[in-house]
């Protein structure tokens, strides 16, 4: 079989087919026979009827549809290998030439996956922006530490104030009518953190272990009761128990109880170069990804829209999964945000563009640049997944698919890796950064 490949443009081709008369016909006789079970004619068994006769009596072209149904994957599939194509859309097909005795003639046109012409992406001019890392967060690191580490502590020499945990019953009503979800008992509930009705935890502030009070509140106007919205209700409340985080000190036992250094001192510093670290480590992230879009902009790429179309269609189809894991619809979702279907497409299709540009772009590098999976590289990346399904990566039985994945990932990273090594680094460093930040910096 006979097949030549026409470039209509950067994205499309054109595949023209000559079938030989013989094999097309042998294609007629097989759905002539697989079909012929169904044909019933005057005169013979089912199935029995002769393909001639049944041509005589239906058209010449009885069984062509089925022919070609049968033959053209074949010889498209073949085609497509033959030229390495990459096609990313159905074919659009078109007869030339059929009759019975004579070769078969049609052709294919086709997107497939396009050119990409690169820019420069070596030699890049990228700025990295490293920011300050203030005291208020480092405060904040060792305050989640010294929360963990914190322990409950029943109180019972005092009344209620805020930040106590406070065990209580209440009953409410409105109109001295009680109402659907106003009564419970031995209800948890942090004082002062805005988590009930406003007014009402303020109200707990001055009351004991074992006391009774009345609290007046006004439900909110848009409260998710539609019943209850706007009115005044009283809670009867009864306070049974008092509890009050305590904070360990942050003094040296604190640091030697939370991490591997004697003296709070060290234990401070080692949590600032920590996060000064991690900051680094972003920024230069953020740099390397700025430095691909900046590649991919030097590039020209003209995108087939079934491509686009397709990358849009996973796109939502994954956040729909998403959402089915929280147990809300994507119907749900979109009438919460008030959009309908083609609203969310378009606002996600420039991602979606942008994300196939960078991934044809970092593709035409690693075949440019003949770039290998490094062995270390594809080993971090299956230690990673192997972590997040709580494995080891001896216990990963992995399909070819899956390693040949790992192995391409492991590629991008080399790709990046080979544009970042000769990228001209300039460092920002943003104006509250103190001296002491700016020795540090290495390029």
């Amino acid at each position: 079989m006979e097949h030549t490949v026409e470039k209509l443009s950067g994205n499309k081709v054109k595949i023209s087919f000559k079938v030989p008369a013989a094999t097309f016909d042998e294609a007629i006789e097989k759905a002539y026979i697989k079909k012929r079970s169904s044909i019933n004619m005057p005169g013979f068994r089912r199935g029995k009827a002769p393909r001639k006769l049944i041509e005589r009596m239906y058209g010449e072209a009885f069984f062509y549809d089925d022919a070609m149904e049968n033959l053209i994957p074949e010889v498209y599939q073949a085609a497509v290998e033959a030229s390495d194509l990459k096609p990313v859309a159905q074919p659009e097909l078109e007869v030339q030439e059929i009759e019975r005795g004579k070769d078969l003639i049609f052709s294919c046109e086709v997107f497939v996956k396009p050119d990409v012409k690169l820019g420069e992406y070596k030699d890049i001019c990228i700025k990295r922006i490293l920011r300050q890392v203030t005291q208020e967060e480092v405060d904040a690191k060792i305050a989640q530490e010294q929360k963990r580490v914190s322990r409950s502590v029943e109180v019972t020499d005092r009344p209620v104030i805020g930040g106590d945990q406070v065990n209580l019953d209440y009953t409410g009503t409105v109109d001295g009518n009680p109402f659907d979800g106003g009564v419970a008992h031995g209800q948890t509930l942090l004082v002062n953190s805005g988590s009930f009705i406003p007014g009402f935890e303020e109200q707990l502030i001055g009351l004991s272990v074992g006391e009774e009070r009345d609290i007046h509140v006004t439900f909110p106007a848009e409260y998710h009761s539609k019943d209850l919205q706007g009115k005044n209700a009283v809670f009867h409340v009864k306070v049974n128990g008092i509890i009050r985080e305590e904070l360990p000190e942050l003094d040296d036992e604190f640091a030697s109880e939370v991490s591997d250094f004697d003296t709070f001192q060290a234990y401070y510093e080692d949590t600032r170069n920590s996060l000064k670290d991690a900051a680094s480590l972003r920024a230069t992230e953020d740099a390397k990804q700025s430095m691909v879009q900046t590649i991919v902009s030097a590039s020209e790429i003209d995108l087939p829209d079934p491509m686009v179309d397709d990358k849009l269609n996973e796109m939502i189809e994954q956040m729909s999964w998403r959402m089915r894991q929280q147990g809300l619809s994507m119907k749900t979702y979109l009438e919460i945000i008030g959009q309908d279907a083609k609203q969310m497409r378009d606002m996600y299709r420039e991602e979606a563009i942008n994300t196939l540009k960078v991934d044809l772009v970092l593709e035409q590098i690693i075949k440019e640049e003949d770039i290998q999976p490094d062995a270390n590289d594809v080993e971090k990346i299956l230690l990673d997944y192997a972590n997040a399904l709580g494995k080891n990566t001896d216990s990963l039985e992995l399909s070819e698919t899956q390693k040949a994945y790992f192995e391409h990932r492991a590629k991008i990273k080399g790709a990046i890796d080979l544009m970042w090594s000769s990228a001209k680094i300039t460092d920002e460093i943003m104006t509250n950064m103190p001296a002491d930040d700016i020795s540090k910096i290495e390029t």
